[in-house]
């Protein structure tokens, strides 16, 4: 059996569904607009550094859905997906996602994005398995913590482990696919690490490394073992 994780923001998609859910919040006047905006432009930029607080920005984050009512950002989240997810999906990712499918891989998301705006995300994209960064809820309600291990950086291969332990049998081969250097360790990890569309950190990763890099951007499904 063979494992294939993704990567979400920046791989499979041509942009960054948390830093989007932001924005979508701000247009739709459910954050104080200037605020709220200036404030996901810094933690999108400590990200791009590697220098994120994975906790404060989950707090910032998850704080709309303790404000809000549940079934408001239900709503706003279907809609999120329809208009701001789907056009960003990137060209070939249904052709790479398909062609590990067909050949029996088991296939996971692994995302640092938290699972409230992932998982119609996932369903979207036709994956079964998704790992993110899990909101703590509390009698039903958000706290606006995090439950267990964050999926970022060198959480994710606690995370990634922690999924081939529930698996039936222990995989052959794990590949993983990603844009962003935060995700070498993971990378690192993995049997078979695929660079697409990376980052410069990442790119100069690669080529060290003498990983494969790819698009998923391109007109043409790119070359994939």
């Amino acid at each position: 059996m063979r494992l294939t994780f993704f990567d979400l923001d920046q791989t499979l998609l041509e942009g960054d569904s948390d830093y989007e859910w932001g924005r979508f919040l701000v247009d739709e006047a459910v954050v104080d607009g200037p605020t709220y905006a200036r404030a996901n432009e810094q933690f999108k930029a400590q990200y791009d550094a590697g220098e994120l607080d994975i906790h404060a920005y989950q707090r910032f984050v998850l704080q709309p859905l303790i404000d809000e009512p549940i079934a408001r950002m239900h709503a706003l989240r279907a809609r999120f997906v329809a208009e701001r997810i789907g056009p960003v999906v990137a060209r070939q990712a249904s052709a790479v996602v398909d062609f590990h499918r067909r050949r029996g891989d088991t296939l996971a998301i692994i995302t640092a994005t938290n699972r409230f705006v992932t998982e119609p995300i996932a369903e979207l994209l036709g994956i079964e398995h998704l790992i993110a960064t899990e909101p703590e809820v509390v009698d039903g309600a958000y706290t606006g913590a995090i439950a267990g291990t964050p999926s970022y950086r060198e959480g994710k291969i606690t995370r990634a482990r922690d999924f081939v332990a529930s698996l039936d049998a222990a995989p052959e081969t794990i590949t993983f696919y990603s844009d962003s250097h935060n995700d070498l360790p993971l990378l690192r990890w993995a049997d078979r690490p695929v660079a697409v569309d990376p980052d410069p950190r990442l790119a100069a990763a690669a080529r060290e490394a003498g990983w494969p890099v790819i698009t998923l951007r391109g007109e043409t499904m790119p070359a994939i073992d």
